[in-house]
């Protein structure tokens, strides 16, 4: 079996013309690591004809989840974005409505709260890429009002239904600072935790709680870049067994009678397969490992730039434990020589995959007539960028190919 993941692995990597760029041994960004009981897992359930959006992989893959993050019930989804989006109807978001998140993020956040009818509230990130929770307070403090409807937004009018912070790269968002004062108001937490299984905070009032079981509802992707992957998948997060059952009622087209095919609600074809999951209980079994050597990872590409002026490894949150999804850097030009892109060229010539963060979503065309409040540090950070090789089976001489591209090229 460990001959065939292998096996499975090179072909991967070989498949991915964007990380190859015409050459063969180019060290990707992140790819998953198939090394455990994925061949195994996944023959059982073809060989048992589960192979659709049911099955008993996707009951333990449910179970599992819950078990290792603390969520009393968590829901399979067919990819993050189905679970953000689900998240945010459970939650009563709706048109005219409006959503608190970050600018840096991935798009999904966004789209899925344009996807109810609601608008996103763009808000500056800290300096671990995560929403600005002090910002954030002000914004709630000076430029709300709160009454029978809601909290309101004084600019526009609207309710501000929700607040979706991005644990972005694995960091822990700074809810500490948040959640008190969105129940306080009624404002829902629904948390992205896309990229942040197996992050844990470490202090405060969340002190060994995972990222994504604090807010009353958190959302979880297994997309192929993820730590876990089950190719593309999502999860839902919730300690309200109501809710639960309403994320599988809507993700499975809202069926009232399965035999006469009666729906009273519109549903969706949001439910993870059978497959899939199998794939996925295999990965989660691995997750230990993978924190460890992430964790490692993180430690040598420190040591590393240590001492190549002009480029910082992005820190990550003294109060959480971090699963280390992305190893950024920072580059300072004046000091380095060169900027942020012609980095990016230079170690794609040395046959290694970089990554800029995304582009800020208030500035994205969809959105460019949303409100921004303050966005100052968000845009540095998006200048200065830029993801490092950070694969789980990323090997030691690799991210030492990695640092000896980083000082050759100062």
């Amino acid at each position: 079996m460990n001959g065939k993941t292998s096996d499975l692995s090179a072909r991967s990597l070989e498949r991915l013309p964007e990380e190859n760029s015409g050459r063969s041994r180019m060290i990707p960004l992140s790819i998953p690591h198939l090394a455990g009981n994925e061949w195994s897992y996944i023959k059982e359930s073809l060989d048992s004809g589960w192979v659709s959006s049911a099955g008993p992989f996707v009951d333990r893959f449910e179970r599992e989840i819950a078990r290792y993050t603390g969520a009393p019930h968590a829901v399979a989804c067919a990819s993050g974005t189905a679970a953000l989006h689900i998240a945010l109807l459970l939650a009563g978001v709706g048109p005219e409505d409006e959503v608190i998140v970050p600018t840096l993020t991935f798009v999904a956040t966004i789209n899925a709260v344009r996807y109810t009818g609601a608008y996103p509230l763009f808000m500056d990130c800290d300096d671990f890429y995560c929403l600005d929770a002090e910002k954030t307070l002000d914004f709630l403090t000076q430029e709300t009002v709160s009454g029978e409807g809601g909290v309101r937004n004084k600019r526009t009018g609207r309710r501000i239904a929700g607040l979706m912070p991005v644990h972005v790269f694995g960091n822990a968002a700074a809810l500490d600072l948040l959640s008190c004062t969105c129940r306080e108001r009624g404002i829902t937490v629904i948390e992205d935790a896309a990229e942040s299984l197996g992050t844990v905070y470490t202090s405060g009032a969340f002190s060994g709680k995972h990222t994504g079981a604090i807010g009353e509802l958190g959302c979880l992707s297994f997309n192929g870049n993820k730590i876990v992957t089950t190719g593309g998948g999502g999860m839902i997060l919730t300690s309200n067994a109501a809710m639960a059952a309403r994320a599988k009622y809507l993700t499975t087209q809202a069926k009232d009678d399965d035999l006469r095919f009666i729906h009273n609600e519109v549903g969706y074809n949001y439910r993870l397969t059978n497959l899939q999951a199998a794939l996925g209980v295999a990965q989660l079994e691995q997750l230990p490992r993978f924190l460890e050597t992430k964790a490692a990872h993180y430690a040598q590409y420190a040591e590393g730039l240590r001492n190549i002026r002009g480029l910082s490894l992005a820190p990550v949150p003294a109060y959480a434990r971090n699963n280390h999804w992305l190893c950024s850097l920072r580059v300072n030009e004046g000091i380095y020589g060169c900027d942020r892109d012609a980095l990016m060229r230079r170690l794609t010539a040395c046959a290694i995959q970089s990554r800029p963060v995304w582009g800020l979503n208030h500035l994205q065309r969809p959105f460019a007539h949303c409100q921004a409040y303050r966005i100052e540090r968000a845009t540095e950070l998006w200048q200065t960028t830029l993801s490092l090789p950070s694969s789980a089976g990323l090997k030691a001489e690799e991210i030492q190919a990695v640092i000896a591209a980083l000082q050759q090229t100062t």
